[in-house]
């Protein structure tokens, strides 16, 4: 696929290094010429330094023969005008922008209709709120994904020493989760993923992905060991738009608290929240933490814009006794310092947004993609078309399909019916497949698995 990648910026440069790495064909505009220089030097990608949303810069870029345009550059309005540019002169097939202003976003007066020539608009501070929110909602996860219309869940944890987890085999689980089925699908073990089987034991330290029927997922981390009570208390470092928003979302719920710098910021919130507390402060300043018991707080979240305050707010949390503790971080560096520390969550806008992109590029009938593992490993959820004869799946029983290596599937969705797949589990036509791939590099095969041949009608 030839694509267009308009910002080299952190999802920019993290969108092209995927992609060039699965050989598609990608060309990245950006205004800053020694910042292409170092990508060009490392990746195999072709560079154009110039206004992203210039004509003269998108035909010199390929846009009138690239199957899409994909605008991440650092301004909405130049991502938009980009895709309507493309649209008006180049006829480009796929539009996608990311819009960060929450403004943009008024229901379907403006985006989602033919207004704009966008296709897809992605919102990572809607994508975070969000992704923090099912945090929340599930006690002890480190991580929540939907497949199928929140139908499926895939749900990572780390067991603990003491749980019914550890030193216990795949096969024995099913003895602490009362007949409910699930699978897991995935584990990590030292940042690597192991082969398994039946007799796979769990150790302190692994990280387990498992996936169930959204209605079971609490059952199934209850009986697991992870959750000992819900969540009541949560703390918000920030009252930006992640911040704000997440509070007005969380506030029916839970008792919440939200702290900001900004004494004006703190007025306004004080309007828009109906039941949580505005703290005019300093989010890491440990007197402010510990007056307001923070020891009793059972969720901090560092939602500010600046990285490193959100690492001193977490740290200082975790110090002071906060139960969970999740800090968001932008710069890819400071997630793989602090990935595994004494913050129990880093949050990376960077990969729900890259998340949103890949489930458009992906093909194969590839309608959902999670980015997991800093780009490492993904969680795809695809659809089943044709029959015997044009399918490499359909009609045939899951130990007949010969699945690339290191994909494991982890469920099906057949007509709102959620099934956990034994080896004899046969898929149809129109199942939605639930896959995890924990090496990417065999993302490609996993598409060709789910492409049906031109006979297909």
């Amino acid at each position: 696929m030839k694509i267009v990648i308009l910002g080299a910026g952190q999802v920019g440069s993290t969108l092209a290094e995927n992609l060039a790495s699965e050989h598609h064909d990608v060309t990245l505009v950006d205004h800053n010429e020694s910042l292409l220089r170092d990508l060009q030097d490392r990746l195999d990608v072709r560079t154009i330094v110039g206004g992203a949303s210039y004509p003269s810069v998108l035909r010199q870029a390929g846009a009138d023969s690239a199957d899409m345009i994909i605008a991440v550059t650092d301004n909405d309005e130049v991502n938009i005008i980009a895709c309507q540019v493309a649209y008006s002169l180049f006829n480009t097939p796929a539009k996608i922008a990311r819009v960060r202003s929450q403004h943009y976003f008024i229901g379907d007066e403006l985006l989602g209709n033919s207004t704009l020539p966008i296709d897809v608009f992605i919102s990572p501070e809607t994508l975070v709120t969000n992704y923090i929110k099912e945090l929340i909602d599930h006690p002890g996860a480190l991580q929540v994904l939907n497949f199928a219309e929140d139908k499926v869940k895939l749900v990572a944890l780390k067991p603990h020493y003491g749980g019914p987890m550890v030193g216990k085999s795949l096969k024995n689980l099913k003895e602490y989760v009362h007949g409910v089925e699930m699978r897991v699908a995935a584990i990590f073990r030292e940042n690597r993923s192991i082969p398994l089987s039946g007799s796979t034991v769990i150790e302190v330290g692994d990280e387990v992905f498992f996936i169930a029927a959204s209605e079971n997922i609490r059952l199934i981390m209850t009986a697991l060991g992870r959750v000992s009570k819900s969540y009541k208390h949560v703390m918000i470092g920030g009252g930006g738009n992640i911040g704000s928003n997440l509070a007005a979302q969380l506030e029916k719920d839970y008792e919440v608290k939200i702290i900001d710098h900004n004494r004006e910021n703190c007025e306004h919130l004080s309007q828009r929240l109906t039941s949580s507390i505005v703290l005019h402060g300093d989010v890491a300043d440990k007197d402010l933490l510990f007056n307001e018991n923070i020891e009793h707080i059972d969720v901090f979240c560092a939602v500010t814009s600046d990285d490193e305050a959100n690492i001193m707010a977490a740290l200082q949390a975790h110090r002071l006794g906060a139960r969970q503790v999740m800090a968001l971080i932008n710069r890819r560096a400071y997630v793989d310092l602090i990935e595994g520390g004494r913050i129990d969550v880093v949050i990376s806008p960077q990969q729900a947004t890259i998340s949103s992109i890949l489930a458009q590029i992906r093909r194969g009938d590839v309608v959902g993609v999670h980015s997991l593992r800093g780009g490492a490993a993904e969680a795809i959820e695809a659809v089943a078309h044709g029959d015997k004869k044009t399918s490499k799946v359909v009609g045939r029983t899951l130990e007949e399909i010969h699945l690339p290596k290191a994909t494991t599937i982890g469920a099906i969705v057949r007509m709102g019916e959620v099934i956990i797949p034994h080896h004899d589990t046969v898929i149809e036509s129109e199942d939605h497949v639930i896959l995890f791939v924990s090496d990417k590099s065999h993302v490609r095969d996993v598409e060709r698995m789910f492409s049906v041949q031109v006979t297909y009608l």
